[in-house]
């Protein structure tokens, strides 16, 4: 399955009749320029491309009055005039004898797409639509916005499709407030929206863009909102908001379908509105090459969350943990079990009296713009290399089964200190790993999975570690699982972050050599990688991900390919996959999927953590929380 592209060219026939300077940047070039970019990048032509068609008047109705379609109806027939006075009946509207035919086309590319997706004819897509839509309310216009695209894509999902679990993500800059009322009391819709709200002072300006607004009757808990108080939010600021907020919550609710509201007036470049052309291109690019599978460029900028992110997203946390378990369970105070053992000469300089502040992303938006954002693609996204010729995997067509060695001599080389790698089975194993490992550290291969007997596999991961950090890695991060120790004399420079989760105690021998038990449900599992494993990594900022599952990993297949893919997120998607070679029938096809750009299977209605699991997670966020900030919630105060 890959990805839909869903537009009609007929959506560019509306613009602005009058002088109207608020109206005037929603323009036809919105469309144009995103669909002229995908073209110059080959993007389209990867894509499933579908026409859309206009919503049906009864399909506008999942969500809309009778009255309100039929005003809108009649827009066709109206002079310029008429069609300025009833405009200025809303707020920020400008109507045009093509809206009704484009608002129904931008509605029913939505539906196009859901149908797309729910049919399994595509795994995922895209809509370039316009006139917008999370702004339209039941019976009135807003905000550019004529119908809501999103709402009636979802009610189409729930009527048609009979789902009963929908996600929507709004990450427009503005409050979608018009999805907020028609679903508030929904408890099938889990509406999110994190937006510019400045205390009230920027637009819409309404008490319910607060974080206390969280849906009526039903519906509480299914509304969530973070208010972004201060501007110039950066990628620290959004990461942890996805960590410490958006993801506990998605994986709790377990979803059957995620709908986005895709505004990106966020991003660098745009004054305000998603009307910058430069930066909306990019941002749509971006958006298909992920749901493409491609890996996301890496992040740029300090990893630190501004103190205006961290107040909010503690009010949203606090505001909702009353709704969902897994936010209660983040939420207890830790207990420290003992004291600090962190290094002080390896703790990062301290941050400026004050703390950061939230005007770095908004600050030289031209100079970022003019930066290539996407990466070369490499010539092979995903190499599998395999020691055992008697196995056989079923592999996508792009994944490739790499057939090459590193030499001999420097094979036995990088072997000599290590007894377990001297028998011809590991020595063989070595050599593919270490011409794997340099195909992607010379930017021929993104991603690859190795193996190596059971025996081997600690030997193999040091030296993998080296191989790395010597030939290329700047910052290398190696998440251990199962019983696989730190190499003794790796050095403690901040170049290598050693996560391990093997079911042991809970230790911070630094910052960057952490240990913590395998959490025993599939709850504290999400909540170890959510809580602790994904804030430090993407503090880190890693430009190479090693991930080892030796002997007694413990983990099932759908959890080991949750993990890659969410670290497939670092470094630019570049992370390889150290496996014994007894478990590689069974693992190695799902993570050479999820390396590739598949999404990974679904866990299912998550479990709630261990009392234990909950324990050890605390523990290690109060050791960690002084030198990693992205550690922090702002929930809780660990005890000192």
């Amino acid at each position: 399955m890959g990805t839909a592209l869903v537009y009609h060219e007929d959506m560019t026939a509306t613009r602005l009749l009058w002088d109207d300077p608020e109206c005037e940047i929603e323009r036809p070039e919105r469309l144009t320029a995103a669909l002229d970019r995908l073209r110059q990048r080959g993007l389209e032509q990867r894509c499933l491309l579908l026409s859309a068609r206009e919503a049906s008047e009864e399909e506008l109705g999942l969500v809309h009055s009778p009255e309100y379609v039929s005003l809108v109806r009649e827009t066709q027939v109206l002079g310029k005039e008429e069609l300025q006075a009833l405009s200025g009946q809303f707020d920020a509207i400008c109507f045009h004898p093509s809206t009704f035919h484009c608002a129904r086309l931008a509605a029913g590319a939505g539906l196009q797409l859901v149908d797309a997706v729910l049919t399994g004819a595509v795994q995922n897509g895209l809509a370039l639509v316009r006139p917008p839509g999370h702004h339209s309310q039941r019976a009135a216009a807003n905000g550019f916005c004529v119908f809501n695209n999103v709402a009636i894509a979802a009610a189409h999902a729930k009527q048609k499709h009979g789902l009963h679990r929908i996600l929507v993500v709004d990450w427009d800059v503005h409050h979608g407030q018009g999805i907020q009322y028609l679903f508030e009391d929904d408890p099938s819709i889990l509406y999110f929206s994190w937006h510019r709200y400045e205390h009230g002072r920027f637009w819409p300006f309404l008490r319910e863009s607060d974080a206390d607004a969280v849906g009526r009757g039903q519906g509480l808990g299914f509304t969530v909102n973070l208010p972004w108080n201060q501007v110039g939010m950066g990628n620290a600021d959004y990461v942890a908001a996805f960590l410490h907020l958006l993801l506990p919550l998605a994986f709790e609710f377990d979803p059957e379908l995620v709908l986005v509201s895709a505004g990106f007036d966020s991003a660098i470049g745009d004054p305000e509105g998603g009307y910058h052309l430069e930066s909306l291109a990019e941002s749509v690019c971006m958006t298909v090459q992920t749901l493409l599978g491609d890996p996301a460029p890496p992040l740029s900028g300090s990893m630190v969350p501004c103190q205006s992110a961290l107040e909010s997203i503690q009010s949203a946390r606090a505001a909702q943990a009353p709704h969902w378990k897994s936010l209660q369970l983040q939420d207890v105070t830790p207990v420290l079990m003992s004291p600090s053992i962190l290094s002080p000469e390896e703790r990062p300089p301290p941050l400026l009296p004050g703390g950061p502040v939230c005007k770095g992303a908004a600050s030289a938006p031209s100079s970022l713009l003019d930066q290539p954002c996407l990466c070369p693609a490499p010539s092979v996204r995903t190499a599998v290399a395999l020691t055992a010729p008697d196995i056989t995997l079923v592999l996508p067509p792009d994944v490739i089964q790499q057939e090459g060695s590193a030499l001999r001599e420097e094979t036995e080389a990088w072997a000599r200190p290590h007894e377990s790698l001297a028998r011809e089975e590991a020595l063989a194993a070595l050599g593919k790993l270490l011409y794997l490992l340099d195909g992607m550290l010379d930017g021929q291969v993104n991603s690859g999975i190795a193996a190596t007997p059971a025996s081997a596999a600690a030997a193999t991961l040091d030296v993998a570690i080296r191989r790395g950090l010597s030939h290329g890695a700047q910052r290398l991060l190696c998440v251990a699982l199962g019983q696989l120790d730190r190499p003794p004399d790796l050095a403690h420079d901040g170049r290598s972050l050693w996560l391990n989760i093997r079911g042991k105690e809970a230790a911070a021998l630094s910052m960057f050599h952490v240990s913590t038990p395998l959490p025993a449900m599939t709850g504290g599992f999400l909540s170890c990688i959510l809580g602790l494993v994904l804030p430090l990594a993407y503090s880190f900022q890693p430009d190479l991900v090693l991930v080892a599952l030796g002997p007694g990993h413990g983990l099932q297949g759908r959890h080991a390919a949750l993990l890659a893919a969410m670290l497939r997120g670092l470094a630019g998607g570049r992370v390889l996959a150290l496996l014994e070679e007894d478990s590689t029938p069974q693992l190695a096809g799902i993570l050479a999927r999820v390396l590739n750009g598949e999404a990974p299977p679904s866990l299912g209605a998550s479990s709630v953590a261990s009392p234990e699991d909950v324990r050890a997670l605390m523990y290690l966020r109060g050791q960690l929380e002084p030198q990693w900030k992205m550690l922090q919630v702002g929930a809780f105060t660990p005890q000192k």
